[in-house]
């Protein structure tokens, strides 16, 4: 007979991003939660397998490409719907994101079935899973948060992206002025004056590249040049950036094709 052990596989964390109370990943073969509630939002991506939950004394479920929003207060228990058990990526988000407004509508559907919303969330797990991709993550949050709201007060499902080139140049300045120390997207939003997801249209639609994408390219762009001139990979990424080595190498690895090791002893044997 399998460990409980082996049965619940979990992994935990608290990410330092606004509005991100917690992360939780787990894989659970047996285990059903009892009745109980959270002070934050739930929102739920089942990767492997399904579960089936009660919310307001109505039975819900999580097919493939559904996202679920259990809202704060409220309560819900949760069980696997077959014994191969259920394999799912959580966010827990405070009312800075989603204020009370929003409970009403998500108890009578918690269960959104968008794959570009399931996409979006898969993606923002991907960016909390790394220490220096902060930018990435809140952009992602900011966009994911406002497809919700899309959902549960259908006005405007999503806003289309805007030209407005001079809120974008204006974003560009920020980043290349702070390549190094980088910006937090509430941070740059505050100085501009601009709404974050709509920051984040602008510069996406101006340049046909998302912010935190154009940072790490800049980044990426000042790492070649200080592996070209000799100096250590580990002394490189702090020097322009990085969280860490294997931060630089990962982007690094993903914009130029191999890792900042190999490059630098391409450049030296040449």
């Amino acid at each position: 007979m399998a460990s409980v052990r082996s049965q619940r596989e979990i992994s935990a964390w608290r990410p330092g991003i606004p509005g991100v109370v917690e992360v939780f990943h787990a894989h659970y073969r047996e285990y059903a939660y009892p009745m109980h509630v959270h002070e934050a939002w739930t929102l739920l991506i089942v990767d492997d397998g399904a579960v089936r939950y009660d919310l307001d004394r109505h039975e819900h479920g999580t097919p493939h490409d559904t996202v679920s929003l259990l809202p704060p207060y409220v309560p819900h228990n949760g069980s696997p719907v077959t014994e191969l058990g259920f394999r799912k990526r959580v966010l827990y988000l405070d009312l800075s994101r989603l204020d009370e407004s929003f409970i009403g509508p998500a108890v009578d559907a918690p269960d959104l079935v968008d794959p570009v919303l399931r996409q979006r969330v898969g993606q923002l797990h991907a960016a909390l899973a790394h220490p220096g991709d902060e930018l990435e993550a809140e952009s992602r949050l900011t966009l994911v948060g406002e497809r919700l709201r899309g959902h549960l007060r259908p006005r405007v499902f999503e806003e289309p992206a805007r030209a407005d080139r001079t809120l974008a140049q204006r974003l560009r300045e920020l980043l290349d002025a702070r390549v190094v120390e980088g910006v937090a997207l509430e941070e740059a939003a505050r100085l501009l004056q601009a709404h974050p997801a709509h920051l984040v249209r602008a510069f996406s639609a101006a340049y046909g590249i998302a912010p935190h994408q154009y940072l790490m390219s800049r980044r990426v762009e000042r790492a070649r040049h200080l592996l070209l001139d000799g100096r250590p990979p580990a002394e490189v990424a702090p020097a322009t950036g990085f969280f860490d080595q294997s931060h630089l190498t990962r982007h690094f690895r993903r914009l130029v094709g191999v890792p900042p090791g190999r490059y630098a002893r391409a450049g030296a044997r040449r």
